[in-house]
């Protein structure tokens, strides 16, 4: 049954069928590998290591800076060779652990730990604390800050959000399907952590055959009085925190507030399978999957990487490009992030690197605004995107300031609904930055 959905919203081809039938694959460990000290919203981590020291695989590198922060850990073995300041994913250089491979990989994420209902939720929070988890979905915010909400904040139900709305990317739907019984057990691990009964998790009515798994599976572990899932219209932005919890949950989060201002906490699908993997092997975030994909690239498929192996070396293990690229994104083409150079890393919320041809992305000059509407009526959050983008073009922030820019969650439906071109999302970003700037 599929649930209700929420007001605006758009439907782009979903370019799915490259990489959706396609399991994981591991791709081979690079030479040298450049791990960012700030791959989360937050501060960024402070180093433990110095240049010349030797590190084993999965030992931490550099220690969170704070409450919100993350732990960061060597992703392979070898001798740090720089820690110096190198672009990165968010488009401005920052101080990156640079590492040369040598030494033998372990086994020790090998041993399972099947005792955690005997850990109360204060040790399995410090489980999720010590291996670096961040959300998987590509918000990158430390996971232990939602686990831990304030006693006035109370949080009666956990969401998982297997919706997978961006196009072209498949790395959540394979997770599902590849790993169904540890994210089960993984949202079993964040229910017990935030001391709550409920979980339900939302997936998209194009991925049946996940949904389908995963209902099988919690039968199986007689979970059905504790762990629901739902099947959502396909639509973009399903997958978005606020709009899912109102089509799961029927509240509203005010604007402003967090989900946990309604008793929510949300998690994505690869964020729990990463609770998992941290209280069940004790092992840390320095690896994922991801989905390579895009009609450049030879061999599209979904696969496991280590974090910090630049997107160059990546895209060659694919098999290199068949046709000329005209854009590289990290993530999907809706909220992804457009790269300047194949030398960037891949980092804890890289969920998928696409590839598009010069023909695919359109770049052109953008005309004026027509007042024609679209982007309202699909605007998901209720803003005037067109009065926002126009006021900020002209740096107009006294009048953008008045509209809630902070509000705007950066889908981009209205950019790609605007028949004139206009970067709608990129003004509105001008104007969010302002007004943070002001604060």
């Amino acid at each position: 049954m599929i649930t209700k959905t929420f007001k605006g919203g758009v439907h782009p081809p979903e370019n799915k069928k490259l990489t959706d039938k396609k399991k994981y694959e591991n791709l081979s460990i690079p030479s040298t590998i450049r791990v960012p000290l700030l791959q989360h919203i937050g501060k960024p981590a402070v180093p433990v290591v110095n240049i010349g020291d030797i590190v084993e695989e999965g030992q931490l590198i550099a220690k969170a800076d704070g409450f919100i922060s993350a732990n960061i850990h060597a992703p392979l073995p070898g001798k740090v060779t720089d820690i110096n300041l190198f672009a990165t994913h968010m488009g401005r250089k920052n101080t990156c652990i640079v590492i040369e491979v040598q030494g033998n990989f372990g086994h020790k994420y090998n041993t399972f730990f099947n005792d955690w209902p005997s850990l109360d939720s204060a040790q399995l929070l410090e489980k999720v604390i010590a291996a670096g988890i961040v959300g998987m979905g590509g918000a990158a915010f430390p996971t232990h800050v939602k686990l831990s909400p304030p006693a006035e904040k109370p949080v009666d139900c956990l969401l998982v959000n297997a919706a997978e709305c961006e196009p072209f990317l498949t790395v959540d739907d394979n997770l599902v399907k590849a790993f169904p019984d540890e994210i089960i057990e993984g949202i079993e691990i964040t229910l017990k952590i935030l001391k709550i009964r409920k979980a339900v998790i939302g997936i998209e009515n194009n991925k049946k055959e996940s949904f389908n798994l995963l209902k099988k599976t919690i039968a199986s572990k007689n979970l059905s009085s504790s762990i629901s899932i739902k099947m959502l219209k396909t639509k973009y932005p399903q997958g978005s925190e606020k709009q899912l919890i109102q089509v799961l949950t029927g509240r509203v989060v005010p604007s402003g507030r967090l989900p946990m201002d309604v008793g929510v906490v949300v998690q994505n699908v690869g964020t729990v399978f990463a609770i998992n993997e941290a209280v069940i092997k004790n092992k840390p975030l320095y690896e994922r999957y991801i989905t390579v994909t895009g009609s450049a690239v030879k061999k599209p498929g979904n696969y496991k990487v280590k974090i910090g192996t630049p997107v160059s070396e990546i895209i060659d293990e694919c098999g290199g490009l068949i046709k000329e690229p005209g854009k590289v994104i990290m993530g999907g083409p809706m909220c992804g992030l457009a790269l300047s150079s194949l030398d960037i890393p891949v980092v804890k919320g890289t969920s998928g690197i696409l590839v598009l041809t010069e023909k695919e992305t359109s770049v052109g000059d953008y005309c004026a605004c027509i007042r024609c509407g679209r982007c309202v009526q699909a605007c998901p959050v209720n803003l005037l995107p067109l009065e926002m983008a126009n006021a900020a073009e002209f740096t107009r922030f006294d009048l953008t300031d008045e509209m809630n820019p902070l509000d705007c969650i950066m889908c981009g439906s209205c950019a790609y609904v605007c028949p004139s071109g206009r970067p709608i999302n990129h003004f509105i970003k001008l104007a969010q930055n302002h007004l943070r700037n002001k604060k």
